[in-house]
């Protein structure tokens, strides 16, 4: 079968290759796929200079409701993923932020995503 003449299927299907290299993940990092799509949630908004709430997360309807989404975060800032920091004057919003765990999780995904292309690059 010949590969497909489609860019947009090429590109995809280059994606997939890329992601799954990246599957591997360092020794004690392991996550389900809801757990992944949660501590992307909450790290891109605070890459972006927004951090997320403990309550905007458990809102994230479209992840789960909001007891299971509870759970995910106990169970990533158990995997110490994430932690926790309060607002100066007020105790009550709590304001999750990736670990520095999670950021060289993120650095491990970036090189491995690298290699990958260099390697099909070459």
């Amino acid at each position: 079968m010949e590969k497909p003449n489609s860019p947009f299927a090429s590109a995809y299907l280059r994606f997939l290759q890329l992601a799954q290299v990246i599957q591997a993940l360092p020794d004690g990092m392991a996550m389900d796929a809801n757990e992944k799509a949660l501590l992307q949630a909450v790290v891109l908004r605070w890459y972006e200079g927004q951090p997320m709430t403990v309550r905007e997360a458990i809102g994230l309807a479209d992840l789960g409701s909001p007891a299971t989404l509870h759970k995910r975060i106990t169970r990533l800032r158990e995997k110490e993923m994430l932690s926790t920091l309060n607002q100066e004057g007020d105790r009550r919003a709590k304001f999750l932020m990736p670990t520095q765990r999670t950021i060289d999780y993120f650095s491990h995904l970036g090189q491995s995503m690298q290699d990958a292309h260099q390697n099909q690059v070459a």
